[in-house]
C-alpha cells in the first residue's frame, strides 16, 4: 500500500522552506509520495489576503517540478473539488473513501498548529486515524497533544513564512533567498504582490475605513519606502488627526520633515 503524506496549506506563495520540508519527508522515508494540498480561498480571511487559487496551485506545481523529487512531490487540487468551506477531516474522509484501498494517509504540519488542533472539525477523528508528523516552527513549542504526534526534530527549521515573502515583495525587496527562481519568475510575470498592487489595496481599504489610523500608517510607510515624501507625510498627518497620541505616526512625520528640510535647505536658506 502506498504511503501518502498530505501537506495542507494555502501556499500563498510556496517558498523554499515548504519544498525543503517536503524533500526532508521523502528523504527520511516518512512516505512514498507527498502531496501539497493547496487550499482554496479561506472565507475567514480578507479577499485580498490570498492570490487566486489557480495561481497558488500553478506556483506549487512549478515548485514541485523543480524539487529534488519531482516524481514523488506533487501538488493536489482535491480541496478545490469539495464543498466549501473546506475542512481537513472532510478531505481526509474523501481521500480514504476513494483511495483507501491502495493508499494510507498521514499529515505533515507545523508545530504552531498543534495547539490549535482542538479547534479543527472532528479533530479526534484526525488524531485517531491519521499519523501527524510535526516539523518545528520558531517560537512554537509542542505542548498539547505531544503524545499523539510524531515530532520531526531534525526537520529543517523555517525561518520565514509566506507572509514574510509577500511583505518583502510588496516592499520592493529582494526575496530570492526565500523563493525558487522559477516561482519568483512566475510571481513577477503575473504581477503578484507588487508595491503598486499593495498600494491599490490599501487605498481601497482606507476608502472603506477612513478613520482607521493603522491603515494610513501602513500606506504612509509604503510611500516612505518609495520616497514619495509628500504622500507619506499626508498619510502620517492624517493618522495623527485620527489619533494624536500615535507615537509611530509622529516619529515618521518628524523623519519626513527632516528629509524634506535637508533636501530643500538651499531653497529655504539661500
Amino acid at each position: 500500500m502506498k504511503r501518502m503524506m498530505l501537506y495542507f496549506g494555502s501556499f500563498n506563495p510556496i517558498h523554499r522552506g515548504h519544498v525543503a520540508l517536503a524533500e526532508y519527508a521523502v528523504e527520511q522515508g516518512l512516505c512514498d509520495e507527498l502531496a501539497l494540498v493547496v487550499s482554496p480561498q479561506n472565507p475567514l480571511k480578507e479577499a485580498d489576503a490570498q492570490a487566486p487559487e489557480l495561481d497558488r496551485f500553478e506556483m506549487a506545481e512549478i515548485a514541485c517540478a523543480h524539487s529534488k523529487y519531482p516524481e514523488r512531490i506533487k501538488p493536489s487540487v482535491v480541496e478545490f473539488l469539495l464543498p466549501r468551506p473546506s475542512y481537513t477531516v472532510d478531505t481526509l474522509r474523501y481521500l480514504s473513501e476513494t483511495h483507501g484501498r491502495e493508499m494510507s494517509f498521514s499529515i505533515l504540519m507545523g508545530s504552531d498548529l498543534v495547539g490549535q488542533l482542538d479547534r479543527w472539525k472532528e479533530y479526534e477523528t484526525i488524531l485517531d486515524n491519521y499519523p501527524l508528523f510535526v516539523y518545528p516552527r520558531r517560537g512554537a513549542e509542542v505542548g498539547r497533544f505531544r503524545d499523539r504526534v510524531t515530532l520531526l526534530e531534525g526537520a529543517p527549521l523555517q525561518d520565514y513564512s509566506s507572509t514574510d515573502v509577500r511583505e518583502a515583495l510588496e516592499n520592493g525587496e529582494d526575496a530570492s533567498r526565500m523563493l525558487q527562481p522559477e516561482v519568483a519568475e512566475y510571481i513577477r510575470r503575473k504581477g503578484l504582490w507588487t508595491p503598486e498592487s499593495r498600494l491599490q489595496r490599501l487605498t481601497v481599504r482606507i476608502e472603506a475605513e477612513p478613520a482607521n489610523a493603522a491603515l494610513h500608517i501602513e500606506r504612509g510607510k509604503l510611500h516612505y519606502r518609495r520616497a514619495s515624501w509628500g504622500d507619506a507625510l499626508n498619510d502620517f498627518n492624517r493618522a495623527l488627526e485620527i489619533d494624536a497620541s500615535n507615537c509611530e505616526a509622529r516619529q515618521y512625520v518628524e523623519m519626513v520633515q527632516e528629509i524634506l528640510a535637508f533636501r530643500y535647505k538651499d531653497i529655504y536658506n539661500p
